[in-house]
């Protein structure tokens, strides 16, 4: 089974192998990771609140990559800054998510990270199909290395964001010429009006993404479970098994034939003492053999 967290590179830390000398840098996700009990997992290379252009030595990364190779299955994911609007009509911000996105995935191909996660964003006014245009338009202009694919992550549906129907991740992928891939959040999906609650709701949604966008396009889970009910576009993420897609909705999940064999990347909160470490292990409970 391939499950792991989102980890952070920032800080000092001590590496899990006694023998290797602290760092600060992108390798400390390697050790966070283990740490955690995953085996593979998600990054940002850089504050996502800000315009920031990610700064790795080469050191870092050849550690970065050869340690993965040593001690992980993977694959790694990159997350993009949050601040990425792919859909908006507005110049500006259009270039600067542009630029964004074109260094996470330089990022990536020297780190040997075949991922960079992506939101659609928000279409503030240009409308469904405006905004999947301008998506589409941003995704073929950028230099996209070729052992990175862009994922398009799926979104809790609120406003004017993009992402939170099937028919929207169907669309993108319509719309550019450039081969993406997509990467559901459970959460997201949950609150966006997609039953995951039982292990028929599961098969019926999983079905329907099918129909829809297609399977042999997903190709990471984020898995999260969710404060809030199907339905209300809140996006609050919840210990695995104790929101409402609950420990029925999460073992279908985990074991749906369908989903099994993806890589599991949990964005869970830090409650009650319990962290990343404890949401790793009780999917690992969940998971059959």
């Amino acid at each position: 089974m391939k499950v792991g967290a989102h980890v952070s590179i920032s800080g000092s830390r001590v590496s899990s192998d006694e023998e290797t000398p602290p760092y600060d840098d992108i390798r400390n996700a390697v050790h966070r990771q283990i740490a955690f009990g995953g085996n593979c997992g998600q990054v940002f290379t850089t504050s996502p609140q800000v315009w920031a252009q990610p700064e790795i030595g080469e050191e870092a990364a050849e550690g970065f990559r050869a340690e993965t190779d040593e001690k992980l299955e993977g694959p790694w994911v990159i997350h993009s800054a949050y601040l990425v609007n792919l859909c908006t009509p507005k110049e500006d911000l259009r270039r600067k998510s542009k630029e964004s996105m074109q260094a996470e995935l330089d990022a990536a191909e020297r780190l040997g990270i075949p991922y960079v996660n992506v939101h659609l964003g928000a279409h503030t006014g240009a409308g469904v199909e405006g905004g999947l245009d301008n998506a589409a338009s941003v995704i073929d202009d950028l230099e996209v290395p070729e052992d990175v694919t862009i994922l398009i992550e799926s979104d809790a549906g609120s406003g004017t964001k993009l992402g939170g129907e099937f028919a929207h991740l169907a669309g993108i992928i319509d719309r550019t010429e450039t081969e993406i891939g997509i990467c559901i959040d459970t959460a997201h999906t949950l609150v966006a009006g997609n039953d995951l609650t039982t292990p028929e709701a599961v098969d019926e949604t999983v079905g329907r993404f099918d129909d829809e966008v297609g399977l042999e396009y997903l190709e990471y889970i984020h898995l999260n479970d969710s404060k809030h009910d199907v339905g209300t576009h809140k996006d609050e993420h919840a210990l695995i098994g104790e929101g409402y897609i609950g420990e029925d909705g999460m073992r279908a999940i985990v074991n749906h034939p369908d989903l099994r064999d993806l890589p599991f990347a949990l964005e869970t909160p830090t409650e009650d003492g319990r962290g990343f470490a404890w949401n790793i292990e009780k999917v690992k409970e969940l998971r059959e053999a």
